[in-house]
């Protein structure tokens, strides 16, 4: 059975509904003098009617409305939540909830971590991806000039609940968008996790909140070891480098249809378990299990061979890299990693070459 509570060193993390009672009677014993909620479109018409009807405590609180959508997560954004905080006079007392996917996430909590110098602030992560992702770490910013999270700050939450009754409201896109971040924990961290994905890809919810659960206690082992993302936490980036790399670039061409984080990391993981299969010995088996999941059940993103050079040109611009190297977490085997692994240029197109003809035999297999 799934539990109610992990406690980190920094602050509880809330399950199910066991877990949104205990968060209520925590804020009802808090003396904030005002409340708010960060909402888009979506949650607010979705995910807010829920959350008030479980969450009393939070009584009169005041809403911040943002637009919807992963291009709108920016300084412009942001500036507004600050606005709307000032203009309905937050204080430093003050809590801010932020009631969304990872967007809202990542940027109410840099929004209230800012606000005069910082307020409380509370996780309710409404998607799969952000409850097994956004909830833990104390990573928080904003996107700049396309690229992917290139401002923000380390600070931790209040509380983070993890509330299943808001994946009810995901698409069966969105849903395998967070399933991405699970398989994942699973590649990098424990074969076991790997195998259970494999088997049961669409759980039912008692299942779905011990994998989220297990997937959770996986990340905050590397963020314990980690806190500021210097040595083991990197382990995390797997599918990462590239898969930024691609969300920037279809973000940036109005022309193509946008493509979720978990699509863009899926087609990431299949390329860089191609670079691990050259670089560190990945056996083949393993390279073409994860290929041939991840393909089945995401599909392929519609990368054309005359693309691969600018993905390359976006990778320089990640994060991780030093001394002009892009640099890879990579994985030996299913079950372990390996960071700070550099690629030749060469190398890093083969790879991408590599995902763009599995694709087209997977296509012509279907």
């Amino acid at each position: 059975m799934a539990r109610s509570l992990f406690e980190t060193r920094e602050y509880p993390i809330y399950f199910g509904e066991l877990g949104l009672r205990a968060l209520d009677e925590s804020l009802r014993n808090q003396d904030y003098s005002s409340i708010f909620i960060l909402v888009d479109e979506q949650t607010l018409e979705l995910c807010w009617p829920i959350l008030h009807h479980h969450l009393s405590s939070i009584g009169e609180a005041q809403m911040i409305r943002i637009p919807t959508g992963e291009e709108h997560k920016d300084l412009d954004t942001c500036s507004s939540i600050w606005q709307q905080l000032h203009t309905q006079g937050a204080d430093r007392q003050s809590l801010l909830i932020n009631l969304g996917g990872g967007v809202i996430t990542d940027m109410g909590g840099f929004a209230a971590a800012t606000f005069k110098r910082g307020i409380d602030f509370i996780h309710i992560p409404t998607t799969l991806l952000s409850q097994v992702d956004a909830s833990v770490g104390g990573k928080l910013g904003v996107d700049f000039q396309g690229s992917k999270n290139q401002i923000g700050v380390f600070a931790h939450p209040k509380a983070v609940l993890i509330f299943p009754e808001f994946l009810k409201t995901l698409s069966k896109r969105q849903y395998l968008s967070g399933f991405a971040e699970v398989i994942k924990h699973g590649l990098i961290a424990d074969s076991e996790l790997w195998e259970k994905c494999m088997a049961t890809p669409l759980a039912n919810p008692e299942d779905l909140m011990q994998l989220i659960y297990t997937s959770v206690r996986i990340k905050y082992r590397f963020v314990e070891q980690d806190p500021k993302d210097h040595g083991a936490r990197q382990a995390l980036n797997f599918g990462h480098t590239v898969g930024h790399a691609l969300e920037s670039h279809f973000l940036m061409d109005e022309e193509r249809l946008s493509i979720l984080h978990g699509e863009a990391v899926a087609a990431g993981m299949i390329i860089e378990s191609y670079l691990s299969y050259r670089v560190l010995g990945l056996p083949h088996e393993e390279l073409d299990q994860i290929a041939d999941f991840l393909f089945a059940l995401f599909g392929a993103v519609a990368l054309r061979a005359d693309e691969v050079v600018a993905i390359l040109d976006w990778m320089r611009q990640d994060k991780k890299n030093t001394h002009g190297q892009i640099r890879f977490s990579l994985i030996p085997s299913i079950g372990s990693y390996s960071i700070g692994e550099s690629c030749a240029d060469d190398l890093i197109l083969a790879g991408l070459n590599y995902y763009i003809q599995r694709a087209e035999m997977q296509n012509k297999e279907d």
